[in-house]
Parts: structure tokens; sequence; C-alpha cells
């Protein structure tokens, strides 16, 4: 009998994980032409399964000089995520909450910096989801 849950629980996480990874990369197409023709993606796509107040924490490094655009996506609707930047001692940089949940972020740093970014469903969007950061720079 033990053997007989075992598998039925390993089947339904192997479905439940291939549902979940597809949506993950209809969120990715969506998510890249936000960056549009002006921007490269760094080459990293920023994934996270999220449900309630959940929040995904990521870090990166910009570098002085260059034009970086951050895009934050979940399914098909834009402004349903939301992002902050962070310097690495919690110094809030960007918070798109303050501009009405914006898709995207277009910032140049003057010198080189380390950050922290964090993602989270907007708490009026769907109870879960997969939430997608991209970061491009300008070409």
């Amino acid at each position: 009998m033990r053997n007989l849950f075992l598998i039925v629980l390993t089947v339904v996480g192997m479905v439940f994980s291939n549902v979940v990874y597809s949506q993950c990369d209809s969120v990715a197409r969506h998510c890249q032409t936000l960056l549009g023709l002006q921007y490269i993606s760094d080459g990293q796509q920023y994934r996270s399964f999220l449900t309630g107040d959940e929040v995904a924490e990521f870090e990166a490094t910009f570098f002085g000089g260059s034009k970086y655009r951050l895009c934050a996506c979940t399914g098909g609707v834009d402004g349903n995520v939301v992002f902050r930047l962070y310097d690495m001692e919690r110094n809030l940089i960007f918070d798109n909450n303050d501009h009405q949940n914006t898709s995207y972020w277009d910032f140049e740093f003057m010198s080189t910096m380390d950050c922290i970014i964090e993602i989270q469903l907007e708490s009026t969007s769907s109870p879960s989801g997969c939430a997608l950061l991209l970061i491009g720079f300008e070409r």
C-alpha cells in the first residue's frame, strides 16, 4: 500500500511540475517582448512559482555606465507583479508599486553595484503563479 501511495505521489508531482514549467515558459515569452529590440537579455531567467504573499529574492550585479531594463511578468497581463530593487544594505532603490506596478523599469548606475531584487504577486491578482524577472542591457 505504501509503494502505491509513493507511486501516485510521484506521478502527481511530475504532472504538477510539467504544468508549472509550461506556465513559466509562456510567461517568459511574454516577458521577452517587454525587453523590446533596444535591450538584450543577460541570458538568465529569474523564475519562481509563488503563492499568496511569498517573495522571491535574486541578486544581480549592474555595471556602471550601462543602461538596463528590468522586466517582471506573470501570465499575459502586465502589472500583476510587484518588484523592488535594493542595494546590498537593503536601501530601496526602486519599487514598481509606486509607479502603478509598471512591468518594466529602465535605469543606469554611475558605478558598478550589487543589488537584491524581490518579486511577488500583486495581492489582487491570482493567488499563485509563475513570476519571472528578466534583466536586459541596452544594445
